[in-house]
C-alpha cells in the first residue's frame, strides 16, 4: 500500500505542522506582493520587483530606508518630496551616491513609521521611483509612497477584522455635462433593512475621487475603528469634488457655485437613492482636506438644510464672516451644528495655519462649539489627513457625547 511520505519520518505529522506554522508566521517571507501586508517594503527575500532592476525602497526594522535607482547616464540623482524631507528634517533634496555598477544609492533615517510621499530628481527632473510599485494615483504628475512599518499593523492598515465594501459608481451629471465617479464605503454587515448616517468625504486639489481610498485608507481606518467600538456604523461617500480644471483662471469664481449645484442635484440624491440612509441633515456630515476643506466651509456652511456636522482639514479662510455671512449671522447657528472640526498638521502652520486660525477665531467669537486641533508630525499631506480622520473626525460623528471645545 502506498503511504504518505510523512509516515516514513518519525513524528512526521508534527514536523509538518511545525513547517506549516513557520511558513504561516513569516519564517519563509511575508507575502508583500500577494497579501495586503503592513510591511510590504521590507524585502526579506531580496527579490527585485516585477519589471524592476533594483530593490527600491528597502525598509529595515530600524526604520531606515535605502533608495536605489540604476541610471548609468545620469549626472545627479536626489531624493525630494515634502513629506519625506519633513520626516528627515532636510531643508532640500538629498543626494544619492553613484556606484561602480551605475546604481545610485541613498540610505536615510530612521524616520517614524508612516507612509511618505517622495520623488526622485534625476538631473533635475522629478520622477516617480521606477522600481516602486506603490505609485500614487492622482490628478497630478506621478509620485511614489514609501511605507515605513512599525512592529505591528498601523491604524490605517488592513487588519484581521470585519471589512466593509467600497463600490465605484458612475453617474451622469447635467451640471458638468459628463460622466462622473464616486466611491461609496458601506460598513461590515451593511443591511439595507437598517438606516445609516452618511459622511461626504472630499479630496483636495489634484486628487481623484479614489484618493481617500488609496492614499487616505479611509475604509481600513473605518473598519479598524468599528472593530474597536470607537465609531458608529456609517456610509462614507467619496465624490469627485473637482468640478473644473484646477488651473482654470476662473477657478475660485466658479468652483463653489458648480460644486454646490453638483452636490444638491446629483451627489446627495444619488447616495440617498442607492443606499439605506437616514436622509436628514442631522445624519449627514461633510468634510474634506485642503480644497475639500474649503468646499466644506464655502459650500457646506451654506447647506445647513443638508448637513449638521463638518470637518475642515488643512484649510480655512482669512475672512470667514465674509465667506459665509448667513452662517455667522444665524441666531440659531449654535443649535444647528452638531460637530465641527478645524484640524491641521503641526508642520503646515506657515502654509494654511493663518487661515485655519482665522476660521477658529471666527467660530469662537460666534460661540460655535468646535474642535480646533493642531497635531501629528506631518504637514500638508496624507499623514496629517489620515490622522485627523482616525483621531478626530470619525470618532466624534453622531456620538451623543461628542467632545467639543470652544
Amino acid at each position: 500500500m502506498k503511504q504518505d511520505y510523512l509516515t516514513y519520518w518519525p513524528g512526521g505529522c508534527y514536523r509538518a505542522a511545525i513547517l506549516l506554522l513557520l511558513a504561516a508566521t513569516g519564517a519563509f517571507a511575508q507575502q508583500a506582493n500577494v497579501n495586503l501586508d503592513w510591511n510590504p517594503q521590507k524585502n526579506t527575500q531580496q527579490l527585485n520587483p516585477y519589471g524592476g532592476n533594483v530593490i527600491s525602497p528597502d525598509v529595515a526594522d530600524d526604520h531606515t530606508i535605502t533608495f536605489r535607482v540604476k541610471a548609468p547616464d545620469a549626472h545627479k540623482v536626489e531624493l525630494t518630496g515634502g513629506p519625506i524631507l519633513l520626516a528627515l528634517k532636510a531643508k532640500g533634496p538629498v543626494p544619492f551616491i553613484k556606484g561602480s555598477d551605475s546604481t545610485w544609492t541613498l540610505k536615510v533615517g530612521p524616520v517614524k513609521p508612516d507612509i511618505y510621499v517622495y520623488r526622485l530628481l534625476i538631473d533635475g527632473v522629478p520622477v516617480a521611483d521606477p522600481n516602486n510599485k506603490f505609485t500614487g494615483t492622482s490628478n497630478q504628475p506621478g509620485y511614489s509612497n514609501v511605507i515605513v512599518h512599525d512592529n505591528k499593523p498601523a491604524y490605517y492598515d488592513a487588519k484581521n477584522v470585519p471589512h466593509g465594501n467600497i463600490t465605484r459608481h458612475i453617474y451622469h451629471s447635467d451640471v458638468l455635462n459628463g460622466e462622473r465617479e464616486m466611491y461609496v464605503y458601506t460598513p461590515p454587515g451593511y443591511d439595507s433593512g437598517k438606516k445609516y448616517p452618511v459622511l461626504y468625504l472630499m479630496g483636495g486639489s489634484g486628487e481623484l475621487a479614489s484618493g481617500w481610498m488609496f492614499d487616505g485608507r479611509a475604509n481600513f481606518i473605518a473598519d479598524n475603528l468599528l472593530a474597536e467600538g470607537k465609531i458608529v456604523p456609517m456610509i462614507i461617500a467619496m465624490p469627485n469634488n473637482q468640478v473644473l480644471h484646477r488651473s482654470d483662471p476662473k477657478h475660485l469664481e466658479k468652483t463653489y457655485v458648480l460644486f454646490e449645484e453638483e452636490l444638491r442635484k446629483h451627489i446627495v440624491p444619488y447616495v440617498d437613492k442607492a443606499y439605506s440612509t437616514i436622509a436628514d441633515r442631522k445624519s449627514r456630515a461633510i468634510s474634506g482636506l485642503s480644497m475639500g476643506g474649503r468646499h466644506t466651509q464655502a459650500v457646506g456652511f451654506k447647506a445647513l438644510d443638508l448637513f449638521s456636522s463638518f470637518g475642515i482639514m488643512s484649510a480655512g479662510d482669512l475672512e470667514p464672516e465674509k465667506l459665509n455671512p448667513a452662517f455667522f449671522s444665524d441666531p440659531k447657528i449654535k443649535d444647528k451644528v452638531d460637530y465641527l472640526l478645524v484640524g491641521l498638521g503641526s508642520g503646515e502652520l506657515d502654509f494654511v495655519g493663518k487661515r485655519s486660525e482665522a476660521t477658529h477665531k471666527a467660530l469662537e467669537k460666534a460661540g460655535i462649539q468646535h474642535d480646533y486641533y493642531i497635531g501629528g508630525d506631518g504637514a500638508h499631506d496624507w499623514g496629517t489627513w489620515r490622522m485627523l480622520l482616525n483621531d478626530k473626525l470619525l470618532p466624534n460623528l453622531w456620538r451623543k457625547s461628542s467632545p467639543k471645545t470652544k
